[in-house]
């Protein structure tokens, strides 16, 4: 048969036509002997109906996965300690960290080397003095958007500080996503500014982490988180598109108005009005504090960040007043 077949295909080819309909799909089929049949056992035919047989083993005609399949996947455990133990396909496991004095460090959103102490030796007064028409659009609407969340949170000063922080953490991720898509689309490096900004965005979210141990929002004060975040975000987005130099200039005049936030939250807790609770545990690991330190330690390095993100959105928009780019200048990293 296999000579007949072969004579089909040459015929097919030299005469130029297609040879497919020269092959006949029917198979003929003989008996095979015992001893053949049990040769061919491992192979072909027989072979693939054995793999079908184990998979509908593994798998079950329902599609409910059986002990045999469970061994190829994943698979999730729990520890003595409680906490959820995955056993990656892929081979990503946390890395075992420590302390100095050897205990396990208790976080996953930062590491030990992303810590740092804060530089309380900043200049808290500085103020960028509105000269031209977009710094005095910048301050003015700064300020009165400064007179709105006054008259809501009056003398509450931990939810004014949680607010706060919902806001100033969206302009460095607005920035650095900016930036990014820029660098992409131009095949150019940013000078830094991208890992600076996305420094500035972490480093706030890490505030609002830290404050929302110390004051519970209330159900409205979530809601009028998601009506800010939602407005602040995209008007954000447009007006850095539009105007990089405003835009980091809005940011410097409301880094100014937080760091005199948190002056007046300092001095709530000097006069005694607000009591001065032991620091969260993630505050004293991320501002690397002492293990006695108490809130008004923790106010105090928020502070300063915050000075910090004043000075390098001026900075930035001082750049982009000159008429030149961002990458044109060196991104101050690490600086906090």
């Amino acid at each position: 048969m296999n000579r007949i077949v072969l004579k089909s295909v040459i015929g097919g080819l030299a005469n130029g036509r297609n040879f497919n309909r020269y092959i006949s799909t029917a198979v003929a089929v003989r008996p095979l002997e015992s001893s053949e049949f049990l040769r061919r056992r491992s192979d072909g035919v027989l072979g693939a109906f054995q793999w079908r047989t184990r998979m509908m083993m593994s798998t079950g005609s329902t599609g409910e996965t059986t002990p045999l399949a469970e061994k190829e996947q994943k698979k999730e455990s729990s520890n003595d300690n409680g906490s959820v133990v995955v056993s990656s396909y892929w081979g990503i496991q946390r890395p075992k960290i420590k302390r100095e004095d050897g205990t396990e460090w208790p976080w996953n959103c930062f590491k030990p080397w992303e810590t740092y102490e804060a530089d309380l030796s900043i200049d808290l007064s500085k103020h960028h003095v509105p000269k031209t028409f977009l710094d005095k659009t910048a301050f003015r609407t700064v300020k009165s958007l400064r007179v709105l969340s006054d008259l809501y949170f009056q003398k509450r000063h931990g939810c004014h500080a949680m607010m706060l922080e919902t806001v100033a953490a969206v302009p460095g991720m607005v920035g650095g996503m900016m930036l990014h898509l820029k660098s992409l689309r131009k095949f150019e490096h940013s000078g830094g500014w991208i890992k600076a900004l996305l420094e500035e965005a972490e480093n706030e979210r890490m505030h609002l982490m830290t404050v929302v141990e110390l004051v519970k929002p209330a159900w409205h004060e979530r809601l009028l988180v998601l009506a800010v975040q939602g407005v602040f975000f995209n008007a954000f987005f447009v007006l850095y598109a539009l105007s990089p130099k405003l835009a980091h200039r809005v940011v410097g005049y409301l880094e100014e108005e937080a760091v005199h936030s948190y002056t007046e939250y300092l001095k709530a807790i000097e006069n005694g009005n607000i009591e001065n609770v032991k620091a969260p545990a993630i505050a004293i690991d991320y501002w690397r504090l002492p293990k006695d330190a108490t809130l008004h330690d923790v106010i105090t390095v928020i502070r300063a960040d915050e000075a910090h993100h004043r000075d390098v959105n001026h900075f930035a928009s001082d750049i982009h007043s000159q008429g030149k780019e961002l990458r044109e200048a060196p991104a101050p990293l690490g600086y906090h």
